[in-house]
């Protein structure tokens, strides 16, 4: 007589910690891609389905909508500071590193900047703005490390300026032309910055 499985013995083994590690990736890769696309208002659902989990786990992983973008917020200024901690790091290559997260989610990296502007916050985005100064005061001292004395953003704010006016400039529909903008704004600014990629380690 064939034996059939029982239930228990179907279902695939439990990862249990790697699973969730695994699912918490693939959420802030594809929170990314959908904000870049449709900005901060994009539905919490919009990333689970994109990161191929259940909306249950996305708010395991992210109680709300301004955890998600700071999780993404954490993971581009990680990426910076790691590429500026370096060995052989230099401005250029940092701003490189920089420009590309801009280029792939420009939304993000702009709201580094929203706080002083001195505006009021949206509701949905207000946890989002009271980490931006922390998360922007990081990615200025990476940067920071790297200037060269008489370097032409060496001025108290022009450096952060700098990024915030490249950020702006960031547009379009596709991540070669958010590229191509965003070299342009520095080559205006004149400032030369390295291969736009992200931080291979």
């Amino acid at each position: 007589m064939t034996q059939h499985p029982t239930a228990e013995e179907r279902r695939p083994a439990n990862d249990g910690p790697k699973a969730a590690a695994r699912n918490r990736a693939a959420l802030i890769a594809a929170a990314r891609e959908i904000y870049a696309e449709h900005g901060l208002d994009a539905p919490l659902s919009g990333i689970a389905r994109r990161a191929g989990v259940g909306q249950g786990v996305l708010y395991r992983h992210f109680p709300d909508r301004a955890a998600v973008a700071n999780a993404v917020l954490e993971e581009n200024v990680r990426e910076v500071e790691q590429a500026a901690a370096a060995s052989g790091a230099s401005l250029s290559g940092v701003l490189g590193v920089l420009t590309w997260h801009l280029t792939e989610s420009a939304a993000f990296i702009g709201l580094l900047h929203a706080d002083r502007t001195g505006g009021r916050a949206d509701d949905r985005t207000d946890g989002v703005h009271a980490h931006a100064s922390a998360l922007s005061e990081r990615v200025a001292r990476s940067l920071r490390g790297h200037l060269t004395g008489g370097h032409r953003l060496g001025g108290s704010d022009d450096l952060m300026l700098a990024v915030a006016m490249v950020s702006g400039a960031v547009t379009g529909p596709t991540r070669e032309e958010r590229e191509r903008r965003a070299l342009a704004a520095w080559r205006l600014l004149g400032v030369e910055v390295g291969p736009v990629r992200p931080f291979a380690g």
